[in-house]
């Protein structure tokens, strides 16, 4: 089972994204059947068959073993990911684009930077299962509570700086064997239904991965 799925296609995308389906997609995180997900979800075998086949057409579950259980011919499948993610790829020319209007105050400019950064990281994942290699990324994630909007203004001038002189630091274009990196930093409110996080709190993700 890969640790994560990149579903780009409009066709897949429309077969997995059937509430029933992600469903499964979920239940099958370990191997099951047709028979045992039937008395688990109250769903007739032949309905829940058809869903599979579907699944299993289009790559989203594999089979694992096939057994006879007295007359029952039984297919033990899998999900082929633990998660899955679908690129902005699937909306074609109406997916946000990383266009010339660069307001960095726009939630539209956000989305654009952040709808380019799954469609190349869901790239770059399925090249590297291509190659056998791996992909090497950094993630950084925290919270800040502002007390004003000017503090949060002066708060994104300061990190706009440090990221610039960061990237100035590094950047080096004389390097025969350097290769680009993308860097978005963003930041947004947080909705008021989410998970509250501790205050401040910095919890980087990163790995040594060869580079792909």
């Amino acid at each position: 089972m890969q640790d994560i799925g990149v579903i780009d296609s409009a066709e897949v995308a429309t077969a997995a994204l059937a509430p029933i389906r992600t469903r499964l997609l979920a239940e099958l995180s370990e191997p099951g059947s047709a028979t045992t997900l039937a008395a688990r979800l109250g769903i007739p075998r032949q309905k829940l068959n058809y869903h599979l086949r579907q699944l299993e057409k289009h790559g989203l579950v594999d089979l694992v073993e096939e057994r006879r259980r007295g007359n029952v011919h039984e297919r033990i499948l899998r999900a082929s990911s633990s998660s899955y993610v679908v690129s902005p790829e699937v909306m074609g020319r109406v997916q946000p684009v990383v266009g010339a209007d660069r307001d960095q105050a726009s939630p539209r400019w956000l989305l654009a930077l952040s709808s380019r950064m799954v469609r190349e990281v869901g790239e770059l994942i399925v090249g590297a299962r291509r190659t056998g290699k791996r992909v090497g990324t950094f993630g950084l994630d925290g919270e800040v509570r502002f007390a004003t909007p000017a503090d949060r203004a002066a708060f994104a001038d300061e990190l706009t700086d440090a990221v610039t002189t960061l990237v100035s630091k590094y950047h080096d274009d004389s390097s025969d064997g350097g290769r680009r990196h993308r860097i978005i930093v963003g930041m947004h409110a947080v909705p008021p239904d989410s998970a509250v996080q501790p205050e401040s709190a910095h919890t980087p993700e990163s790995e040594e991965k060869d580079d792909v």
